[in-house]
């Protein structure tokens, strides 16, 4: 049933290892696609990996340093596997927990773990306890519950039924006899009242009496007897006509708007000038060349002051708790709690993971992505030896309601550093993107470096477009921009003047009177991947360096748009898919991705479909330190950050820095 099960230590060291009757392929691939998709990655929180036709699932032992990996077909439904990993971890951590508390690769090398008798044992165990239980047979008529049923039981349901409408009856009596309740208290509040109005004159004399009734009289009379009755509703006014608004420099006249005379001989000048073509002052030529830099993000004084606080604080506690203790006691106290066996259990991180899944959520990661990532955290650091000084003085806190102490326990700072250390390794790439390398490789074997942009509708393609098209030409390379949104109004346009704009700051004559940048277009309403494919074959005979490949926005959901974006990538296989995505969003991040890499896989005819090669995250500018998106993004497709884009001008792309990005997702 199961095809191999592996023991090894997270330095690489495989201490025992088991494979199945009959099973000839090595276990090395699918436990090193495991190492590399898995725990090197930080995406532990799920104890389940597939791999081809193998589903793995293993286990992490923090304290000893060690993984347990069992793998078995995919089409197979084994329900005692979770039980018996377990089983086994306990089993040899139990057997050889002497062995392995000496640690080094030496020791393990030196030591002989021979484990296999246990090992069959526990699995016969597991498997007999999984076996299936005998089938139930269907019960006969007699032996049925409407066997036994009998006439007086039917008299007795009928019974039933008499006594409901005896208590209907019961009820509609119940209901007079509250209606008459009802006018016996209304008649008595009338005469209650009328007593009340008697006693209102006790305390007037005889004459007053009679003036008073004589003034009513007249008030009667005066108004014909009759009491006004106030309007059923008040007429609604009528809405003030709109005011014509003024604006303080539009001018009242056409000749507040006439200029000219102000401009003097510059009017000319100005007329023959072009105005796409105008050099933004903002804009310093020459100043992108190589590598980009990376996102900076700076943390104020205060925050570092709050960060060595929250030190002085825990360093303070810990401090009185060993005086406390005094003399040899406290100082043996302080030794026991450095070389202490206290293991970190999942009820010590709970408190201090709600928390740091709270601040994720609100810092725009998606709270599915976040609930993996404390998941992760926690299988990393669960069984993980910590002081048992600390651990006590963790204890105290987390039992305390303040929820500034709990930030300050050593168990919080365990667990806020696993968790920037696991958001590190994801934002660093698995693999490093150099597209000026990989632009100068094509240009040796004179074929030009296609890249292809895609996303939903606004995030910003063909702006960012235009920059990554500004760094290329700023590093000597030619480009084409192939506009193949053919759906969107202007989008040939916006893609003209951005070459008309990069033209202006590089002009032909620094080029060989060649110019850096060109536009292919067809117009709209036709094939995009057609357009693409002949955009493709005139860079190859023109000689241009890149192609920059504009695609339509369209939503994930969208299945006509997102088969012909699969389409133009199958058919003209560019070297690199880049994804556009805004830093603003948070769990729609995690549907984007998901889909479109859903629907390139559907519509591809090779086994190994073109997917999402890397991000282009824009708009990074406006979310301050909300910049959980990027780690979303990352998570779910497992592709790198490849430009970031800052601002409105060519200049604004930037590199991602993992760390400063981390340092801004955990500030408080």
């Amino acid at each position: 049933m199961l095809d191999f099960f592996a023991i090894f230590s997270k330095g690489g060291i495989v201490l025992w290892c088991f494979q199945g009757a009959g099973v000839t392929e090595s276990f090395t691939g699918p436990v090193n696609a495991l190492i590399r998709s898995v725990i090197l990655q930080e995406r532990s929180g799920n104890n389940s990996f597939n791999h081809n036709a193998l589903s793995l699932k293993y286990k992490l032992d923090n304290e000893f340093e060690l993984v347990f990996v069992v793998g078995f077909q995919k089409i197979l439904t084994l329900t005692y596997v979770d039980k018996f990993i377990d089983d086994v971890q306990l089993h040899f951590r139990d057997r050889y927990k002497n062995e392995l508390e000496q640690r080094g690769a030496l020791k393990f090398l030196l030591n002989n773990f021979e484990f296999g008798d246990d090992f069959h044992r526990l699995l016969r165990e597991a498997e007999d306890s999984s076996k299936t239980k005998a089938p139930v047979y269907m019960r006969t008529f007699k032996d049925s519950e409407k066997s036994k049923k009998t006439v007086k039981s039917m008299i007795e349901t009928k019974d039933g039924d008499k006594n409901k409408e005896q208590g209907g009856k019961k009820s509609k009596n119940a209901k007079k006899e509250a209606e008459s309740g009802g006018d016996q208290a209304k008649a008595a509040s009338q005469t209650a009242s009328k007593k009340a109005v008697e006693n209102g004159n006790e305390g007037l004399t005889q004459e007053e009496i009679i003036l008073q009734n004589r003034a009513r009289f007249i008030s009667k009379q005066l108004g014909g007897g009759k009491v006004e009755k106030p309007s059923k509703s008040p007429k609604p006014q009528k809405p003030k006509g709109k005011a014509n608004r003024v604006w303080d420099m539009s001018g009242r006249s056409t000749g507040d708007l006439d200029y000219s005379g102000t401009n003097g001989n510059n009017f000319s000048d100005a007329q023959n000038q072009d105005p796409d073509a105008t050099v933004e002052p903002m804009i310093q030529v020459d100043s992108m060349k190589g590598d980009l830099r990376g996102v900076d993000y700076e943390s104020s004084d205060d925050e570092e002051e709050e960060v060595q606080e929250e030190e002085r604080v825990v360093v303070a506690n810990t401090n009185k708790k060993g005086a406390k203790k005094g003399g040899f006691g406290g100082m043996f106290g302080m030794l026991k709690g450095l070389v202490g066996s206290k293991n970190l259990t999942q009820e010590d991180m709970e408190p201090v993971l709600d928390k740091m899944k709270d601040h994720l959520i609100t810092k725009n990661v998606a709270a599915e992505i976040a609930s993996q990532l404390c998941d992760s955290v926690a299988k990393k650091l669960e069984g993980k030896v910590m002081g048992t000084f600390t651990s006590e003085y963790s204890a105290h806190l987390l039992n305390s309601p303040s929820k500034q102490e709990l930030s300050h326990t050593p168990v919080a700072s365990t667990v806020k550093q696993a968790l920037q250390d696991s958001l590190v390794q994801i934002l660093q790439p698995k693999r490093r993107v150099d597209i000026l390398r990989d632009v100068l490789e094509a240009r040796s074997q004179r074929k030009p470096f296609v890249i292809t942009f895609c996303g939903v509708n606004g995030v910003g393609k063909s702006t960012n477009l235009a920059k990554i098209s500004y760094w290329l030409i700023e590093n000597g390379f030619t480009v084409l921009i192939a506009a193949c949104d053919t759906f969107r109004a202007g989008a040939v346009e916006q893609l003209r003047t951005h070459q008309r704009r990069l033209n202006s700051l590089h002009p032909p004559e620094k080029h060989g009177g060649r110019h850096a940048v060109q536009l292919f277009e067809k117009g709209y309403g036709k094939d995009a991947a057609g357009i693409a494919m002949e955009a493709i074959a005139f860079a190859r005979n023109q000689g241009f360096d890149v192609v920059l490949i504009d695609t339509a926005g369209r939503m994930q959901d969208n299945a006509p748009l997102m088969t012909a974006l699969a389409k133009l990538i199958a058919v003209n296989t560019p070297d690199l898919v880049l994804f556009v995505g805004e830093a603003l969003v948070g769990n729609e991040a995690v549907d984007q991705l998901v889909k479109f890499n859903q629907a390139l896989a559907d519509h591809s005819k090779t086994d190994k479909p073109r997917l999402i090669d890397g991000i282009v995250l824009t708009k990074f500018d406006t979310i301050d330190d909300k910049v959980g998106a990027a780690i979303s993004m990352t998570y779910i497709t497992g592709q790198p950050i490849v430009f970031v884009g800052t601002g409105q001008t060519y200049s604004d792309l930037r590199s991602l820095n993992a760390r400063a990005v981390v340092s801004a997702l955990m500030k408080a």
